[in-house]
């Protein structure tokens, strides 16, 4: 049994930790915050729950899993780790500033991945003393279903943590699929820009949400329309990957469409405030 560390208890970072226990490695799930925490376990509970309703898991395996999980609100809880998988906030110097941290606490010998969706790699090794050992570790939401990780090697990433950290993408059960250190890595680059674009339909008047959801799904085959998926993602963070590719590659075809900015700016930011191109349930 191996200890990993996740920083972050957010939607991304629940999921990560909840595949890692599953797996049976003791997880240590930080985040400053001791409501996020809070929310992270019922989110990891109820989803436990889902699996032995659907006998995924045994009633008892799923005690186990929650049960090898801690929570806490501070990154020495990582200083042991093996392996350690960040999962804040999609923000470049929240992130450079939490991985020099760890590369403060940890190891040597630790491996610090990032679930960052856009930013580079080879940045946020920089801001290390051990940019050999820190690599993209990109899981899909919802973690605990998906079955892609994007596996993204820095500018510096040696080859040893490269393949270590491919081996337990396969071992949680996952797809692992090796990418370069460019601007949207492969899923963001070709998702963002279909995403984009829906937008632009909307805002034109070409078609309501509804119906450029239902053109995708119906026509491409796809399980879930853009602007359902954009509200699911969080149009904040679509908002922030675009201009991690807008300025990383200096294309205007990635440029943000205004209605996006509109929206991120009236607090719809999809699923999670309750509001998005769709209307739900309380956040």
């Amino acid at each position: 049994m191996s200890e990993v560390a996740v920083i972050g208890a957010g939607t991304m970072g629940n999921g990560i930790a909840h595949v890692f226990a599953q797996h049976e490695w003791n997880v240590h799930l930080v985040d400053v915050v001791a409501d996020a925490l809070e929310r992270g376990m019922a989110t990891i509970r109820s989803n436990l729950a889902r699996q032995v309703k659907k006998e995924v898991l045994t009633a008892d395996a799923a005690r186990d899993v929650e049960g090898r999980i801690r929570t806490h609100t501070s990154l020495t809880a990582a200083k042991n780790a093996a392996l350690v998988v960040e999962a804040a906030s999609e923000k470049p110097d929240l992130k450079f500033h939490i991985v020099a941290e760890l590369d403060r606490l940890c190891p040597p010998d630790t491996i610090l991945a990032s679930n960052t969706s856009s930013i580079s790699i080879t940045a946020i090794g920089a801001h290390t003393s051990r940019p050999d050992k820190v690599i993209g570790m990109h899981f899909m939401n919802p973690v605990p279903v998906m079955k892609l990780v994007e596996v993204i090697r820095g500018h510096a990433t040696s080859d040893d943590t490269l393949h270590r950290v491919m081996q337990i993408a396969t071992d949680l059960g996952k797809v692992p699929v090796e990418v370069n250190d460019y601007p949207g890595f492969v899923s963001n680059r070709v998702l963002m820009p279909m995403i984009n674009e829906a937008i632009y339909c909307v805002m034109e008047g070409v078609a309501t949400p509804e119906a450029v959801d239902a053109v995708m799904k119906l026509g491409m085959a796809h399980p879930m329309g853009p602007l359902a998926l954009a509200d699911l993602i969080g149009l904040d963070v679509c908002l922030s990957i675009l201009e991690v590719l807008h300025r990383g590659l200096g294309d205007d075809k990635y440029r943000p469409c205004p209605l996006l900015r509109r929206m991120v700016a009236a607090g719809h930011l999809g699923r999670k405030s309750g509001q998005g191109f769709y209307r739900y349930g309380a956040p």
